[in-house]
Formats: C-alpha cells, structure tokens, sequence
C-alpha cells in the first residue's frame, strides 16, 4: 500500500512542478520610463501573468512629445496647471485638476506638455481607460514607495449612471479610509463639466422654497460631487478666427521650417479648410498645417533640401567650342562644303 502511495505522491509532485511552468512569472515594473499605460488582462494565466488583479504598468516606448511653447492662446491654462505641477514635483503641496471645455483646444496636449517639462525633475505619467479606473486603489499601492511623482491621465472623461468607476474615482480623489498618496495625483480631461449626463428630467427634482431660494434635487448634488473633488478647474473655450489662425501659422511654420510663407494664400486655404470642418479649434488648425505642408514643395518643407532646378543653375556648364583651330592643327572641310580664301592668299 506504501508504495503505491509514494508513486501516487511522486506523480503528483511531478504534476505541480509541469503546471508551475505553465504559468508566467510576473513581469516586474520597469521605472525607467517616463510613461505608462495600465494594462489589463481578466481571468486566465495571462490574468495572473500581469500581476495582482490581471494589471501592470506597461511602459510607452516612444512618448508624445509635445512643448509648452507649442500651445498657444491657452495662456491662463497653461501658467496655472504649470504652477500646481511644479508645487507637486517639488514635493509642496498640490490639487488634483480637471480639465474641461471645447473640444480640440488643447487639454489633453498641455497635459503631455507639463510631463515633458517636469520629466527630468521626476514626474512621470500613467493613463489609464476609464474603464480601468476601478484600478486606481491598486495603482495608488503600486507607486506609493517610489521616489518619483506621479500623474494619473484620464482622457476624455466622462460615466454613465451606475458606473462602477465612478465610485473608485470618488474614492482616490477623497482618500477614502486610506489616506491620499502624497506622489500621485488625477489629471483628467472631458467635454462635460461635472463629468455626467444631465438630462431635461432632473429639473423636475428642483425645489423652490417660499423666500425664493432653490435646491437641486438629489441626482444633480451626486454628479456635482465628483467634479468638486478636483481642486483646480481649468475651462478651455472654443477659439475665435485670429486665434485659429495664429495656432495653424505656428504649426506651419515649425512643420516646413519656413522663414515666410505667402500670408495670402495660407489664410484662405486655412479659413477654406476650417468652414470645410464646420469649426475653429488646436487640433483643426493641426491638422490643416499638416495638409498645407504635405503640399508644398521639397525645398520649402524641409531644411537643408534643394530644388532639381536649383541644382541644375549650379552645375558649371561645357566649355563652348572655339571657332579657331589649334596651332599646327589642319581641318578638313566638310564634304560638299565650299570655303572662299582669304584675301591674302591672292597676293
């Protein structure tokens, strides 16, 4: 009977050792990056491959770049959010912000921009999906012992009712029973100001009292909770035309390196190409500089590049034929050709 339960034993032993090679071991962070994606991956050996939860810090391999002074007409924005990023790089104390406001006129850039600018000084950037903001308690545990600072980019912001990270986010942003990361803080960007729908139907909810003041229902106080959990807003307004056109100038001229262009011809192709869009914002004026440029020619969109016409003025021309022959040289007459002599050969 012993035996038969050591051979029992052994084969199962032999099992667990097959099975502990099957499952992946899990990656460690890499810290050197100055950009991460939280990835996910549920159930599964790949889930538990990724870490605690099915989730790891994936870094970005090559960043977008983006500098402050390629931002323009968002200077108010652009001092403040600078401001609160260098108050939390230098470890003093710092608000969550929310960024919210037109689309297309640079919230998410000016985001990208304040990392670059703080990089060095050891800020760095997670984004997480919206639908990973469930996550974010583990996130917080994840980067609370590391030296550098850390910025959680949520994009294009917003939740429908019930939406279970809606709560987690309300949680990170209060501290919840657990007390704020002091090197983490929520950088969020969205079109809606409170975060949520608002619908015609919660008026209804409204009270008016006898002396005329009003009191907004339950459902408009839980959505206005969440964006009140953001210590600095930052409002970004759509763009008048000489601010559309003075980002399209900038970008054309940083895109074809350009010492002047023809102001003529670029603001009717720009001004065509925002009426063609049916609006005026950063990213429409972007996107025409990268058309405008594409069209132009090779010597004037790139540094340094040289026109085959310009090339060719240059090249130094054949020497012409001269029409007197070589000393001690004899020609020959072309056949059928006839030569009068000279006047001296009569003499």
């Amino acid at each position: 009977m012993l035996p038969k339960l050591d051979k029992l034993a052994a084969k199962a032993e032999a099992l667990l050792d097959k099975l502990d090679q099957l499952i992946p071991v899990p990656p460690k962070n890499d810290w050197s990056a100055i950009a991460y994606r939280w990835q996910k991956r549920d159930g599964g050996l790949l889930g538990s491959a990724m870490g605690r939860h099915g989730g790891a810090l994936v870094p970005v391999a090559v960043p977008h770049v983006i500098h402050l002074s390629d931002l323009h007409d968002v200077d108010d924005q652009k001092e403040r959010l600078v401001a609160n990023t260098k108050q939390f790089v230098e470890g003093r104390t710092a608000n969550n912000v929310l960024l919210t406001g037109a689309r297309g006129t640079g919230k998410s850039s000016l985001v990208k921009a304040v990392l670059h600018r703080f990089a060095r000084q050891g800020l760095r950037l997670i984004e997480v999906d919206r639908a990973d903001l469930i996550d974010l308690p583990i996130i917080a545990e994840l980067v609370a012992t590391r030296p550098e600072k850390f910025i959680v980019f949520a994009d294009d912001l917003s939740f429908e009712a019930g939406d279970a990270a809606y709560k987690a986010l309300k949680s990170v942003l209060d501290g919840g029973v657990s007390a704020p990361t002091e090197n983490m803080l929520v950088y969020a960007t969205s079109n809606r100001r409170h975060l949520m729908p608002e619908r015609m139907s919660e008026n209804a909810e409204t009270k008016h009292t006898d002396d005329g003041e009003i009191h907004p229902g339950e459902t408009t106080e839980e959505k206005i909770s969440l964006s009140e959990r953001f210590g600095l807003w930052l409002s970004f307004y759509p763009f008048d035309q000489e601010q559309y056109l003075d980002i399209a100038r900038h970008w054309v001229g940083a895109m074809s390196h350009a010492e002047k262009i023809d102001e003529t011809d670029f603001r009717k192709a720009a001004l065509l190409w925002a009426l063609e869009r049916g609006a005026r914002s950063g990213r429409i004026a972007f996107q025409f500089a990268r058309d405008y440029v594409g069209q132009m020619p090779a010597n004037k969109s790139k540094p340094g590049t040289k026109s085959k016409a310009s090339a060719a003025s240059r090249t130094k021309p054949r020497a012409a034929s001269s029409s007197k022959p070589r000393a001690g040289s004899t020609t020959k007459p072309r056949a059928g050709s006839t030569t009068k002599p000279h006047p001296a050969a009569k003499r």
